[in-house]
């Protein structure tokens, strides 16, 4: 099979598609044929290593797991013996951040891993994105407990993350305003924000508004900054770090005291919050968006892309070009 390969971190050109052999399921595995895969911030940032904590989890010197590709879709073509649930031919998606290997013609997944089959109706390629972006916006909107009626501040809405915040936000009742680039004002009403800040137009931070959660989907502000936006006991949540792990250390000493506090959750996902996902999409509540397409031959240029900070959305990897659409 081909593989997008890595064996050392750096740049978006230490990975390279190879031929490798197909993994075999265990018993309780099944065998997936990808069709299609993102490239995301996840695997951008284990395949850099920009913040050396993730080598805590992908391997001090070098990668323990050379094919990265943590958001998948494909077709079941083998079961482990004990498997139950699902039957070959399957369709189905999920995500591995512990093994990865979507980004490889082949992956094998634990039948009760974040797996679930693909809506009907629903192709690869929107199935490819369906668990990423959503399940980080997912864990940090259960951690704030936003209830219908809060007002909640979406910083970096066209993102994977910001844009399925904004279409869960809207399923919980809450008042969302998004705050996003002028091209894509349009598309983020559409995905149910209330109210749109064009930020090349508009300071948000000059806003009269005042939120119970200030959700940073691309970390690129501050507690400090959006601390006069929050109400008196308002969360403030990003997904990055912060200038020398500031948030690390907000979330640590804030909720000690009375008021205004930074929350900074670890990302979880299992089997459950799969089919919570699946269940939005077939209600209609949740459309992952999708920026571009790539064949794999073509991954060191998704990866310099995603990088970029440009992308609507998702980025998606399609195996073979009967897969593209």
């Amino acid at each position: 099979m081909k593989a997008a390969v890595y064996t050392r971190y750096g740049e978006p050109e230490v990975v390279n598609v190879i031929d490798m052999a197909i993994p075999v399921p265990n018993d309780d595995e099944v065998l997936i044929k990808i069709h299609a895969a993102a490239v995301n911030r996840t695997d951008t940032g284990f395949r850099s290593a920009e913040y050396f904590v993730s080598r805590l989890f992908s391997g001090l010197l070098r990668p323990k797991q050379r094919v990265l590709g943590c958001e998948f879709s494909g077709e079941v073509v083998t079961i482990g013996k004990d498997v139950r649930n699902f039957k070959t031919g399957d369709r189905i998606f999920g995500y591995d951040d512990r093994n990865f290997g979507g980004h490889a013609e082949y992956k094998v997944m634990l039948e009760n891993g974040a797996v679930a089959l693909i809506p009907e109706g629903m192709d690869y390629i929107r199935a490819a994105a369906m668990t990423e972006g959503s399940h980080y916006a997912l864990g940090n909107i259960r951690a704030a407990n936003v209830k219908a009626g809060d007002a909640v501040l979406v910083y970096g809405a066209t993102g994977a993350i910001g844009s399925a915040a904004v279409q869960i936000l809207k399923h919980l009742n809450a008042f969302v305003v998004a705050v996003a680039n002028t091209k894509n004002v349009d598309l983020v009403k559409s995905l149910g924000a209330n109210e749109v800040i064009d930020y090349q137009t508009q300071n948000f931070l000059e806003t009269t508004l005042r939120f119970d959660f200030i959700f940073d989907a691309v970390g690129r502000s501050s507690f400090g900054a959006c601390k006069p936006l929050m109400k008196p006991q308002g969360i403030f949540i990003s997904t990055e770090l912060g200038k020398r792990w500031e948030n690390i250390w907000l979330a640590l000493t804030t909720p000690l005291i009375k008021g205004r506090k930074v929350l900074f959750p670890l990302p979880t996902i299992d089997k459950t919050d799969v089919l919570y996902l699946r269940k939005l999409s077939e209600q209609g509540l949740f459309n992952p968006v999708i920026d571009r397409q790539y064949f794999l031959e073509e991954i060191v240029e998704a990866h310099r892309y995603v990088e970029s900070g440009r992308k609507t959305g998702n980025v998606i990897v399609c195996m073979q070009a009967s897969d593209a659409i």
